[in-house]
């Protein structure tokens, strides 16, 4: 008889135990002659050498379900156990799974184009309207990164810039400061792993939120790096983010052209961007449309109307200039 103490990495164990230690009763269940006791992250184990081999090798199994898929049921536990498949494999099109074990994909041909263009280039521009999945789709990417051990950490920022209204001084420490301008991608990341595991990830600085004046000086390597709102960026605060990257770092830069919150005598670093660097090799370009958008139907058409009174604000201002031209 031995004695084994076996950590459970990367997930959050109540994913692997299920609720009231569903899941932990059933795989006792299946191990008669091992005495099992599950806690906090470690799992003690007691009994027969070739019996505990064969459980630790399930174990490893179930946590890579875990990690992948957010889910554990106990129809899984009897398909991995007997080695069979789960039925969810082989699904190349999905990025990651929500933490309710949702797939999350690419759900319009622009979004594949993201998928396709963060795999080719190191950096990729993403520029559309509100709602077309850009931000999501990125950290969805950066997500299945790090949980495939491609890279070590995720490093998430944006401008720290008010849309239109001041919010005046704000209580609390920096973290609550700033923690408005992130919450877009607190919600994000909390649609695609447990709420403990990504407390953990956080405090160990393997998931980064930080505004971009935060990014100056520092080197990012090893990385997604996913820079959001980069239309509110001016052109030196975006060039100096660029200029991060470091080794085996990828670069996400997202933004929508239509809603700059700078003042109207600063140019977006964005606009520029997308000029200067259009032909760099190792940088690609996706361009999202309305058709992309996949929040509610309004705001669909939301964006056409705004779309709408654009066009005819630049036709009147034409016909205003040639009237004042001809007189």
């Amino acid at each position: 008889m031995i004695e084994k103490h076996i950590v459970i990495e990367d997930i959050d164990p109540l994913v692997l135990y299920g609720v009231n230690n569903v899941n932990m009763q059933m795989i006792k269940a299946l191990y008669p002659k091992l005495r099992i006791v599950a806690r906090g992250n470690v799992i003690h184990v007691m009994g027969d050498e070739l019996e505990m081999c064969a459980f630790e090798e399930i174990i490893l199994k179930l946590q890579a379900h875990c990690l992948k898929y957010n889910r554990l049921t106990e129809e899984e536990i009897l398909l991995i156990t007997r080695g069979e498949t789960t039925g969810k494999d082989g699904n190349e099109s999905v990025i990651v799974y929500s933490v309710t074990g949702k797939p999350i994909s690419a759900r319009s041909a622009n979004q594949q184009l993201l998928v396709r263009s963060f795999m080719e280039n190191d950096m990729t521009f993403a520029v559309g309207p509100a709602g077309s999945g850009k931000t999501y789709t990125g950290i969805a990417l950066a997500v299945r990164a790090l949980k495939n051990k491609e890279i070590r950490k995720i490093i998430l920022s944006r401008p720290a810039v008010e849309a239109g209204e001041k919010l005046g001084f704000l209580p609390g420490d920096m973290k609550e400061k700033i923690d408005p301008y992130l919450q877009p991608l607190y919600d994000a990341l909390e649609d695609m792993i447990p709420a403990q595991k990504l407390r953990e990830m956080m405090e160990q600085g393997i998931i980064q939120i930080a505004p971009l004046a935060f990014m100056r000086g520092r080197t990012l390597n090893d990385a997604v790096v996913i820079l959001d709102e980069a239309q509110n960026t001016t052109g030196a605060q975006l060039k100096m983010f660029l200029t991060r990257m470091g080794i085996n770092t990828k670069m996400i830069i997202t933004g929508d052209v239509t809603q700059i919150d700078l003042p109207h005598s600063t140019r977006s670093g964005l606009i520029e961007a997308l000029r200067i660097l259009d032909n760099v090799p190792g940088i690609g370009f996706v361009h999202l449309d309305k058709k992309d958008i996949v929040r509610h139907k309004l705001v669909t058409r939301i964006v056409e109307a705004y779309e709408k009174k654009d066009r005819q604000d630049k036709q009147e201002s034409k016909r205003t200039t040639l009237n004042t031209d001809t007189e």
